[in-house]
């Protein structure tokens, strides 16, 4: 039997305000058409899981009347390709499409609203964003933490007479932004809480893929050419790349799919040894003699069961703060072929920021110009706790407690990381099973 999924999403009340945009009800007529609540796609998963999403859009009758309306947006967690466009696409639609005009961006995350940082407010307007979906990064600025301070963000929300806020990040600040609506709730105030997806690992539940991605294995897949450029110049050369992945692998899988030039790929839901028969090392060894030259790609929550540390450790966020897996791979294998008295050339490349705060690419800025506008219509049709995302190519409004009570991640045993195992070669484990049996 099927699961059924409750993807109902919350709102603030009777729409009874005439949208002022000027689309159509009615189909065949060649004029764009609003969307309506019970437009509707079915979401199916492979483990059983379905149900129905409500279609993303503008209402033919909406819950604020724009001329009242103070809009917030905020950009928290690590920076990611698209961020000025999506900041872009809210603002421009905001204040073109619904007319708008009081616009504040929040600098540096939730931390802007916490009157110690004494941070000022940036007004927005078209002119303004114009152009900033050329630049990487923020033109708000962004950080990590603040965002459990809920009591003290929604007073500052109040004291600025906030209608809507619009919250681009990741899982952090979507949980953040539920605990806001919540709050919200509980002091009986009118603001539509709006979450836009940026999770460069795009490990965001339910949505196909979360903005940042496409230009995260682009920019991948550029050091990893180069890796394998210098690896494959030098005598047992040997290309290490370690890229963003705290959970879930998946710019690594498709970087290895998109260069076809990894040989070894290891991401947080494959476990692997470094040592045995069947080890990462002892396959280097043959790769070696066999070719010459290697090229690793890993991610950084990969291995994390083999490094020392502290687990008590966390960031501004929340997180358990990782072992650089990274560099223990870069020493651990030049010790053991320095031990073995072999000569290897190893050239370690993280290009983690580099990624970070690149400009989108052209698709990813398409996306991001459509889930800024789609997040103003659900805002101004008084949509609150809600994530927008793409479900089966479908602009779709997804309940944010929903999206963040697990995290997405590759399937060992699915499709693309078998896909993956061809394009690099390496074999399906890199353990001795009964290595590990005996171990436990």
């Amino acid at each position: 039997m099927p699961k059924t999924v409750d993807f109902s999403v919350s709102d603030l009340g009777t729409c009874s305000v005439r949208s002022p945009l000027a689309f159509s009800t009615t189909a065949g007529d060649a004029i764009a058409n609003y969307a309506r609540n019970e437009d509707t796609i079915l979401y199916r998963a492979p483990s059983g899981e379905e149900g129905m999403l409500e279609k993303a859009g503008p209402r033919e009758m909406i819950y604020f009347n724009p001329a009242h309306v103070h809009a917030g947006i905020i950009t928290c967690g690590g920076l990611c390709p698209g961020l000025n466009d999506v900041i872009r696409a809210v603002v421009r639609s905001l204040w073109n499409r619904y007319g708008v005009q009081r616009i504040s961006g929040i600098r540096y995350g939730y931390k802007g609203f916490l009157p110690e940082h004494g941070l000022s407010i940036k007004n927005l307007d078209p002119d303004i964003v114009d152009d900033i979906h050329k630049i990487g990064g923020s033109i708000l600025g962004s950080s990590r933490g603040g965002g459990e301070r809920t009591s003290d963000i929604v007073d500052a929300i109040e004291r600025m007479n906030l209608n809507m806020l619009f919250a681009i990040g990741g899982d952090g600040t979507q949980k953040g932004a539920l605990a806001i609506a919540d709050e919200v709730e509980r002091r009986r105030l009118k603001v539509a809480v709006v979450g836009i997806p940026k999770t460069i690992d795009n490990d965001l539940l339910f949505v196909d893929r979360s903005f940042g991605f496409e230009t995260a294995v682009e920019k991948a897949s550029e050091a990893v050419t180069a890796a394998h450029a210098e690896a494959h110049s030098s005598m047992n050369g040997v290309g290490l790349v370690k890229l963003m992945g705290r959970d879930s692998g998946f710019i690594a899988v498709h970087t290895a799919l998109a260069t076809h030039e990894v040989n070894f790929l290891l991401i947080p839901e494959v476990r692997f040894k470094l040592e045995g028969k069947k080890g990462l090392l002892a396959q280097l060894e043959k790769r070696l003699e066999r070719r010459n030259h290697a090229v690793i790609v890993v991610a950084e929550g990969a291995g994390q069961d083999l490094i020392v540390s502290d687990p008590s450790a966390v960031d501004a966020s929340g997180n358990k703060r990782l072992a650089d897996i990274g560099a223990w791979l870069r020493d651990s294998i030049n010790s053991h072929f320095k031990a073995r008295g072999v000569e290897v050339n190893l050239k370690y490349i993280d290009p983690s920021y580099m990624i970070r705060s690149a400009p989108a690419c052209p698709t990813d800025s398409v996306y991001c110009e459509r889930l800024g506008n789609n997040a103003v219509h659900a805002a101004m049709a008084g949509k609150t706790r809600v994530l927008i995302g793409v479900v089966n190519n479908e602009f779709v409004h997804l309940p944010t407690g929903l999206v963040v009570s697990r995290r997405n991640k590759v399937d060992p045993e699915g499709s693309l990381y078998r896909d993956a195992l061809d394009a690099t070669g390496q074999p399906v484990e890199l353990y001795d099973s009964q290595e590990v049996d005996s171990a436990r």
